[in-house]
């Protein structure tokens, strides 16, 4: 049942469709943005990661399309759902979809309604290695549109959770920033911090240490599918590490028996050594609150040792990962633990130094988590009212600002 003065159609009768063309400038040397996939970020295109553009002669020799401003422009393959609006004039690649909104219909509004619709588009998409959606497929997403004063508070609202989702996405952004310039001062010796005893900056001198000089890397459990059971052991592979923290959402048991000493434990750091990609291996997480299982000694190991959490800050610098590809394989994408045991840092020769650095840069680690659940929370929360607002299963007041109706 759609709610009273809504419809329903399809978004290819209600707008003018634009299919790009097939071929591809061969000079990019003009002012109008030619438009991938990968230049859309954020809300409008073109984005900061625009880099082509093509002149008027270089669109007609091609059979280029101008998109107009203001159009609804979408992903027809692969990140199906992705959607942006046009804020000047451009053309699109041909995997990319635009519709112009007629009087009737608020761009900002559709832009939102479509994004929604992913869903659909995977269940029209043509079943290849890159779901693929055709100008019918495109055409065909339904569109629930209420009437325009409605149309236009709906996206007023949903753009409030939009800017303040924006504005933390560049907080973390600037916070990693940031960090990333402290590890390479801290690290390396080119700022000292106070000494607390003291009063006055840390001095003395750093020494070069291997990392079999801070510890050892612990072997895990090398397991076979008949291993495997519903409750068991917990091993942690490569996929139970995310953005430097351990996640549970791949959990694999295996009933064996093993020696205590292979159980990871709190202060233990998990490396990636083995993974079919080659920008996964040297990854690394830190347990810090309870020990949670084995590592699978064929992809993973974990380190054992002092300074722990210094030694994982020094698992995020540029130095770390140089020597992790250096050692990679010829054919196949892994480090063995010999080679780790290798690497070479600089500490300084003062244990408060160590432990300061280690506090100044978790704590950096820390506000960046914050942040990040700050955005996973408003991410769900306007996905939440999307839902709502976009069914008409809760309505706005269009003559008040900003406030929704239960």
């Amino acid at each position: 049942m759609l709610p009273n003065g809504w419809e329903k159609h399809p978004v290819g009768k209600i707008c003018k469709s634009i299919v790009p063309g097939r071929n591809k400038p061969k000079k990019f040397d003009g002012e109008i943005p030619w438009v991938t996939t990968p230049d859309i970020s954020g809300r409008y295109i073109p984005s900061s990661k625009q880099k082509n553009y093509i002149s008027h002669a270089a669109a007609k020799d091609c059979g280029a399309k101008i998109v107009p401003r203001g159009a609804v422009v979408i992903a027809a393959v692969g990140e199906l759902g992705l959607t942006a609006l046009a804020s000047e004039d451009l053309i699109l690649n041909q995997q990319l979809h635009a519709f112009v909104c007629p009087d009737n219909i608020n761009n900002e509004y559709l832009a939102y309604s479509l994004s929604s619709q992913k869903p659909y588009m995977d269940t029209v998409a043509s079943k290849t290695t890159i779901p693929y959606m055709n100008k019918s497929n495109c055409e065909s997403i339904p569109v629930l549109l209420p009437p325009l004063p409605e149309q236009r508070k709906i996206a007023i609202i949903l753009s409030t959770w939009d800017k303040a989702i924006a504005t933390t996405e560049k907080l973390i952004e600037s916070s990693k920033q940031q960090k990333k310039a402290l590890m390479q001062q801290l690290l390396t010796g080119k700022k000292r911090l106070v000494n607390p005893e003291t009063g006055v900056p840390f001095s003395g001198d750093w020494d070069e240490v291997k990392l079999r000089d801070l510890g050892k890397c612990i072997t895990g459990l090398t397991y076979s599918p008949g291993d495997v059971v519903d409750n068991g052991l917990l091993v942690l592979r490569s996929s139970n590490i995310q953005d430097s923290k351990i996640t549970f959402l791949d959990k694999v048991f295996v009933s064996k028996v093993v020696k205590e000493n292979t159980m990871t434990q709190v202060g233990d750091i998990l490396i990636c050594i083995r993974n079919g990609s080659r920008n996964l291996i040297g990854k690394s997480a830190y347990i810090t609150d309870r020990a949670v299982g084995l590592t699978h000694g064929a992809f993973m190991t974990s380190f054992r040792g002092k300074y722990a959490e210094y030694v994982f800050q020094l698992f995020q610098t540029d130095q770390y990962y140089r020597q992790v590809y250096q050692n990679l394989g010829a054919t196949i994408n892994s480090i063995n633990t010999s080679n780790l045991h290798r690497f070479k840092f600089l500490i300084p020769d003062n244990e408060s130094e160590i432990f300061k650095i280690a506090s100044v840069l978790t704590a950096a680690d820390k506000e960046i988590e914050i942040l990040k659940i700050k955005l996973s929370h408003l991410q769900k929360e306007k996905k939440a009212l999307m839902q709502q607002l976009l069914t008409g299963k809760r309505r706005v007041k269009v003559e008040e600002e900003l406030e929704v109706a239960n």
